[in-house]
């Protein structure tokens, strides 16, 4: 009876239900994510615009390179070319809002229905498979090293140059412009900023990232689907929102860094949550897990103010 009891009473005593695989697969997506995680923050943080674009222009991203790569394009410019297509996508979503005058939210739920039409249209059919065909990670994968390995350390790589490049150019007087007009556009207009062109480089660069995740997800999960952006951008607002939470900052360098460690932190308690047989949950619920995640996370917060005030001066 006494040696079955630490197994009955001290369950966290027992070893995580992840595997070192799980765990790496977790940390995989987490890094892609963080791209998106880093386009929504642009978005919705720096330029106070509520872009819903990137429910399209992720599946965008990974059409475009599926597509390309599949046909015989080399893969780093299959890549670039999604890119490209998720900043052309954020720059129309831009454009409807500054020369159409169309609000900001309904500019971007148009461009993301749009998106639906065009992502079946290059990719010819719901999905473009990518089996045996030359991908980002094949060329980059090291001798002798497992892909669930390589994967997790190639896109590390990326994601830290996404993130100094992105720090580097926000210190620049165009990026500071761009910060300026999220800020106050009013201000930013009165000292010669030209708000409108500053909205439309800021959607561009936000759904570049997400264009580039969008590729990214492609090329680890062996092809693009038309269904891969449902919630893009529930889950990027999560991981700056838990981001936020874990380190708050003021300071974009910091703020960046943020994003990213939420990106990683929400896969890996969401693989988690699916991993435990305890729990029950299944692939299903993953929304579900989401919520809550966010919901607690926007918790934290206020129940730490409510501490605070409590606190004897």
């Amino acid at each position: 009876m006494h040696r079955v009891a630490p197994a009955l009473f001290f369950p966290l005593l027992a070893p995580l239900p992840m595997s070192f695989f799980s765990l790496l697969g977790a940390v995989e997506i987490g890094l892609i994510f963080s791209l998106v995680a880093l386009g929504v923050f642009i978005s919705f943080r720096l330029l106070r615009f509520p872009d819903l674009t990137v429910d399209g222009s992720f599946p965008l991203g990974g059409a475009v390179c599926a597509i390309l790569i599949s046909t015989g394009t080399n893969a780093w410019v299959a890549t670039l070319a999604a890119t490209a297509a998720g900043a052309v996508a954020g720059l129309i979503t831009g454009w409807l809002n500054v020369k159409l005058k169309i609000m900001d939210l309904l500019a971007s739920i148009l461009m993301m229905i749009a998106l639906y039409s065009i992502n079946l249209r290059i990719m010819g059919g719901p999905n473009v498979p990518l089996i045996n065909d030359p991908t980002l990670f094949v060329l980059l994968q090291p001798e002798g090293m497992q892909d669930y390995i390589a994967r997790p350390l190639i896109l590390a790589v990326i994601v830290l140059a996404a993130k100094l490049l992105l720090d580097w150019f926000f210190a620049t007087e165009r990026g500071l412009a761009i910060r300026a007009t999220g800020s106050n556009a009013r201000m930013a207009r009165a000292q010669g900023v030209n708000t409108g062109a500053m909205l439309l480089l800021g959607m561009a660069i936000s759904n570049g990232l997400v264009g580039l995740a969008g590729a990214l997800f492609a090329q680890t999960q062996g092809g693009s689907d038309i269904s891969m952006g449902i919630g893009t951008i529930v889950i990027g607002l999560a991981a700056v929102i838990v981001g936020e939470s874990i380190l708050p900052s003021r300071r974009l360098v910091l703020a960046t860094l943020a994003v990213i460690i939420g990106a990683i932190v929400y896969r890996f308690f969401i693989a988690l949550a699916l991993n435990s047989d305890f729990i029950g949950l299944k692939a299903q619920d993953l929304n579900l897990v989401t919520a809550v995640l966010v919901a607690v996370a926007l918790v934290i917060p206020q129940l730490k103010r409510k501490f605070a005030k409590r606190k004897p001066s």
